[in-house]
């Protein structure tokens, strides 16, 4: 299949085709709802346009636990219907709609009472794998088991002896949220959905109370577009108030933001082959393979200051260091923390008692004529929101549309990945690359990688990796300009790579030779090579210093020494 890139020139272009006649839908946001939004609309037919301020998945899309589940912690809830739609969700992600991106991945629960736990716990995860089952979905992982004390020890030594007197072994599955949401939006444009990031919607079209498109300011090369629009879908998470304020409509209900953060340590400071899922006094604790790297969260506290940029404080780290090592043989210290990511949840907070309800749960409401919002749920849902303010967007359409077919659409690089899986040695023999280079690559593009080796083919120097980042290759950091609409150093360290957590130097080694390859593509003279090397390096500051204060007001206050990047 044909795939569409998202480099400078699609963007240009995307820009002025949007503003060139008027669409069918206008999506606000490319999180993972937002861009579903843009593929749900696409894929009916609709012509369909997707901005967004700042990059793809800037927000709370790539700062999540990067889990895909059925939410095991909302059964003890009685949240049934949540969960059903979850893992049916879930079993489609790995199943058929984005194999190469979304992976099972065990978790280890660990007893500690004798009897009644073990019951407890194990009727409540037996129901989750029935649930999946019975979803027609839930095939393609493997049934949780009990586990003796001796037998969860083999597999995950690192656990005190003292911390458990059995576990049980469960599954669900994870994904790079960024890279899943950079793929969805590329998926969206190979359908014909114009897609512009740094593109910020300041002001809202309207004829008497009919929304009619947006004003959108190209914020890399000046000035602003009328992009008119049939019907508008606000996508915006935590922004999703603030974004209504445009209109001077509150609605009925409101957005709250939850701060959660998360610890990135290295492979070799936790000995276990298996996940970890602890309980705390408030919810529970994941400690999740990642790669080389383990990802250890998350808090859950209210968060009502900078929403670009949640800080993680002192206070924050401490609480999960402390978690984590209660059941620990070798206790985490500060100095084996690599990486800390904060994001924030979009909890719905309703006018009344039964829309604050809501929680984790999504809503979808029509406020004024032309304009749709859909705010709440969560990650592994996205699918389903989609569809829902895709179906309310076609109520103020006046012709029939086609109903949503996502359920069957495969993302991007999903198309014969299974078969370049199986014919990886060959690949690495047939390209000099090792073989666990081309499974890197497989589990990050799935068969978008030949375009990444028909990149080294042609440029054989891309084929060699970063020196102070060797999990990636210099292709990877040209193809995020070329095909994925990287703008800016911040976006491949941060989001089209994980450099920025899965390194001790947070990416500022690697900085200077990422802009370098980038400049070619993005048009950097040596100045502006500078400003993005110099202004990544004060962000990293910022954040360093920001996780050395005591509280959240400290912490935002020094995230905020660092100001976003500009053009010039």
């Amino acid at each position: 299949m044909r795939t569409a890139t998202l480099g400078p020139e699609q963007r240009t272009a995307a820009l002025a085709g949007m503003a060139e006649r008027e669409l069918d839908v206008l999506v606000v946001g490319a999180g993972v709802v937002g861009a579903g939004t843009a593929l749900d609309a696409a894929t009916r037919g609709l012509s369909t346009g997707i901005v967004e301020a700042r990059d793809w998945a800037s927000g709370t899309s790539s700062r999540s636990s990067k889990l895909i589940h059925g939410g095991l912690r909302y059964l003890e809830m009685l949240d049934f219907g949540l969960v059903r739609e979850a893992l049916k969700e879930r079993g489609l992600l790995l199943e058929r709609i984005a194999p190469h991106l979304v992976k099972p991945v065990p978790f280890l629960y660990p007893l500690q009472h004798k009897g009644w736990e073990r019951f407890y716990a194990g009727s409540g995860v037996a129901l989750y794998d029935a649930m999946s089952l019975s979803s027609g979905h839930g095939r393609g992982l493997p049934r949780h088991r009990h586990l003796s004390r001796s037998r969860a020890l083999r597999i995950a030594p690192c656990l005190r002896k003292d911390a458990l007197v059995g576990a049980l072994q469960y599954y669900d599955a994870q994904m790079d949220d960024a890279r899943y949401v950079a793929t969805l939006v590329r998926t969206a444009a190979r359908y014909g959905a114009h897609a512009a990031n740094r593109a910020r919607v300041v002001g809202f079209l309207r004829e008497g109370e009919r929304v009619v498109g947006a004003r959108v300011r190209d914020l890399e090369q000046g000035g602003e577009y009328e992009v008119r629009a049939r019907q508008v879908v606000n996508a915006t998470g935590v922004w999703t108030d603030d974004t209504q304020s445009l209109i001077a409509e509150r609605g009925q209900f409101h957005v709250r933001a939850s701060k959660g953060i998360h610890l990135v340590v290295p492979k070799d400071r936790i000995n276990s082959s298996t996940g970890l899922i602890l309980r705390t006094e408030k919810s529970v604790l994941f400690v999740i393979p990642w790669g080389r790297h383990w990802v250890i969260g998350t808090t859950d506290t209210d968060w009502d200051l900078d929403k670009a940029h949640p800080a993680a404080s002192s206070a924050d780290i401490d609480y999960l260091l402390e978690h984590v090592n209660a059941v620990l043989s070798l206790p985490l210290t500060r100095d084996d923390v690599e990486g800390v990511y904060a994001g924030l949840r979009p909890l719905l907070a309703g006018e009344s008692e039964a829309t604050s309800k809501l929680s984790r749960e999504h809503t979808v409401a029509h406020p004024v004529p032309g304009l749709v919002v859909v705010a709440g749920g969560k990650y592994t849902t996205y699918r389903v929101m989609a569809k829902d303010a895709v179906d309310e967007a076609v109520h103020g359409l006046d012709h029939r549309v086609a109903d949503c077919c996502t359920e069957d659409v495969r993302l991007a690089g999903a198309e014969g990945y299974r078969a370049m899986w199986n014919a990886r040695a060959r690949i690495a023999a047939r390209t000099g690359l090792h073989v666990v280079r081309v499974e890197h690559l497989l589990g990050r593009y799935g068969s978008l990688t030949e375009e990444l080796l028909e990149l080294i083919a042609r440029e054989p120097h891309l084929g060699e990796p970063l020196p102070a980042a060797d999990d990636y290759l210099k292709a990877e950091i040209v193809y995020a300009c070329t095909h994925e609409g990287a703008r800016h150093l911040d976006d491949v360290l941060t989001r089209r790579t994980r450099i920025s957590i899965e390194t001790f130097d947070r990416g500022t080694r690697s900085a200077r030779e990422c802009a370098e390859l980038m400049a070619p593509v993005l048009g950097w003279d040596a100045e502006q090579v500078e400003r993005e090397v110099e202004h990544y390096r004060k962000r990293v500051e910022a954040e360093r210093e920001s996780q050395r204060q005591p509280d959240d007001l400290t912490a935002d206050a020094a995230r905020l020494g660092a100001p976003d990047i500009v053009p010039r």
